[in-house]
């Protein structure tokens, strides 16, 4: 028997709105005690109690800030969530509840949304938030995803750009580059996949790069060692638009300067091989590269011995007085200026 090359495709007509988000969102359940009311009336109520309240918002647009020719639609729901996510840890905060809201075109049958919101039930599930809300409308120019995220924190720890003082620590988590070495790839075989539709790409080599692309994840486990380790940053930012970039929003915001050095910027075996064979720069990746979801902060030099053993961080420079300006300091032990030379989605797209 022929196995049949049309997977089902229902439209989203048939449902109608308020159908098609009874259907998408019926397997989401609360988790919060302040979640007062979800899904299902006019607006959600929540209610804080003693705690501060986070809000940030994302939109996410295709072919803009995706390319669903090799992003899988369960990967990219999961990813619109942890962007958001990643925004909330970096102000010292717990996650609680997301609104989700598309807009869709008619090439999208109802099991590709169902693809999209399983990768949102996911992510929901793994970083224990609610989902509350959002809105679903039509779309002439593709998929557009905008989610909003909600946190709690208390008012002492609550932590802001603009905290830094002079001689603290720059700290990153984890390794920096993997995402945007991961996009270069997937780039390239999509090129050979349009010259040859029958190549199918062996990423076996590239999977940690491809992955920190396609499913980044937000480091909630950050928020629970920092208050383990008893040790509050100064000031925390996520890397989502490359390191300098990151660096320079936290000196500005803190009127300081800083020394980043360049060997001490944690990078992946794999993010190096790779480098090595597009001939690009590694460090130049680790600053301009961006999606890697990882925290910076700068803490203070009394906390550096309850830090100093622990895999997930690094120290990779200080802060400076303003009039010695944000500077990186080369393997050659030169004094560059760092130039903010991350991702701009505002720039012309090609």
């Amino acid at each position: 028997m022929l196995e049949d090359k049309n997977p089902q495709r229902t439209s989203i007509s048939e449902l109608g709105e308020f159908g098609l988000i009874e259907h998408l969102t019926k397997n989401f359940d609360i988790k919060h005690q302040s979640t007062i009311k979800g899904i299902g009336d006019d607006a959600a109520v929540l209610e804080f109690t003693d705690k501060q309240v986070v809000v940030t918002t994302d939109l996410l647009v295709e072919n803009v800030h995706f390319d669903l020719s090799y992003m899988p639609l369960k990967h990219l729901g999961y990813k619109a969530v942890v962007v958001n996510l990643s925004d909330v840890y970096a102000m010292n905060a717990n996650a609680t509840q997301i609104t989700v809201s598309i807009a869709i075109s008619n090439r999208f049958p109802l099991e590709a949304v169902e693809e999209l919101y399983a990768g949102i039930e996911t992510a929901a599930k793994i970083y224990g938030v609610d989902v509350i809300g959002g809105d679903t409308t039509s779309s002439t120019t593709g998929l557009l995803i905008s989610i909003t995220a909600l946190g709690e924190v208390d008012k002492k720890d609550v932590v802001y750009r603009n905290g830094a003082q002079p001689n603290d620590l720059i700290v990153v988590t984890g390794d920096i580059g993997g995402a945007y070495m991961g996009l270069q790839v997937l780039e390239r075989e999509k090129e050979v996949f349009k010259v040859n539709p029958n190549n199918q790409p062996d990423l076996s080599m590239y999977t940690y790069i491809v992955e920190r692309q396609l499913k980044p994840e937000a480091r909630k486990d950050i928020v629970e060692l920092l208050k383990h380790l008893e040790v509050k940053p100064t000031s925390m930012i996520d890397v989502s638009d490359g390191l300098s970039s990151e660096v320079i929003h936290l000196c500005k915001q803190s009127n300081v300067g800083c020394e980043l050095y360049e060997n001490k910027i944690p990078l992946d075996p794999q993010v190096i091989s790779t480098c090595e064979e597009f001939d690009i720069d590694s460090t130049t990746i680790a600053l301009s590269g961006g999606e890697d979801y990882e925290l910076l902060m700068t803490i203070s030099q009394e906390d550096y011995p309850k830090i100093k053993a622990n895999p997930n961080l690094t120290v990779v420079g200080y802060v400076t007085e303003l009039s010695k300006g944000m500077n990186l300091v080369t393997r050659a032990e030169a004094l560059v200026p760092l130039i903010a030379r991350g991702w701009n989605s505002l720039n012309d797209q090609a």
